[in-house]
Order: C-alpha cells, then structure tokens, then sequence
C-alpha cells in the first residue's frame, strides 16, 4: 500500500485550513486517512504550521511520501534534516550524539530566524501604523486651517458691508439735508 503525507482541505470558501493527514495515496483528498498529523493555515503571516514532528518523521522514516507542499513544510520544520542526519547515523558515518547536536544547532537558529521575521513584520505594522496617523494628522489639520480661512473671509466680507450701509445711511442724510 503506497503511503502519503498530504493537506485534507477544510474551512470556509476562501478561508481554507488544511489538516496534514497521512492517507492512502488511492484514498481521495478530503476522505478517509490513517493518521492526523497536524494543521497548516495559509491564511496567517508567516503560515501557521503545527504537526507533531516525531509522528512525521517515524512516516517518513518508514517510506511514507509526502506531496511537494508538506515536503516543504517538512523541510521548513526540519524534519526531513533530521531524515538525513538519521540516515548518516544508520549508515555509520556520524554519531547520534554529533546528529542531535547538529539538528538542536540548526533548530535553534531556524527558531531564531523566524522570530526575527516576526518582530519585522511587527515593526512593518506599526510603522504604517504611525505613518497612517500621521497623515490623517496632516489633513485635519489642513481641514481646520481651510475652516479657519474661510470662516475669517467671511467676517472680513460681513464687516465692510455692515460699515458700508451706515456709511450710505449718512450719507443719504447729508443729500436730503442740502435739498
């Protein structure tokens, strides 16, 4: 029976979610499987990718073939590294302790180098964020002097005109008065 370690899609149209099942490869996409391994959510920056890491690595180790996307994943986890440095110990050319040493080595730095991805895109935000507020800023305050322009044109226009008709008022005065 030929084994694979593939995504089951679930979820809501356009909000897929995905469990990464280990199925029989005859099996279809969303039917029946051997085992869950986990959940992989495309829809989350960076993709959130949650799966039991022994589980994946007893399949691997025992034939099972992933599809290009959970190769990827698997990689990304490290777990087809630690494939290969078990195969280097079985083939006598490293030592367990040298192959958990280099895996613990790698996982470190790959965990690092994803928190650093985080903290940028976190930084990215706020960033924008501030810039945001800032323009908005800019613009209330460009609204405010336009209002402030125009209601000042507007007194300026509203004075002369209450000035000039008591102006023609006395001078209308002065006109009877000399006939």
């Amino acid at each position: 029976m030929a084994v694979k370690i593939r995504l089951a899609r679930r979820g809501r149209k356009k909000a897929a979610i995905y469990d990464i099942v280990v199925a029989d490869a005859r099996a279809p996409r969303d039917g029946k499987f051997i085992e869950k391994l986990g959940t992989y959510n495309p829809n989350t920056n960076p993709a959130s990718i949650y799966f039991d890491e022994e589980k994946a690595f007893q399949w691997v180790m025992n034939g099972a073939q992933p599809t290009d996307t959970v190769k990827a994943m698997l990689t990304y986890k490290g777990v087809l590294y630690k494939k290969h440095l078990q195969v280097g110990v079985n083939k006598g050319a490293i030592s367990q302790e040298t192959a958990d040493a280099r895996f613990a080595e790698w996982k470190q730095a790959k965990e690092a180098k994803i928190e650093s991805k985080r903290q940028s895109l976190a930084t990215d935000k706020e960033a924008k964020r501030k810039a945001a507020f800032e323009a908005e800023t800019k613009v209330r305050e460009a609204r405010a002097e336009a209002i402030r322009q125009r209601d000042a044109a507007l007194a300026a226009a509203n004075a002369p005109a209450e000035e000039a008709p008591e102006a023609t008022a006395e001078g209308g005065e002065s006109t009877e008065e000399q006939a």
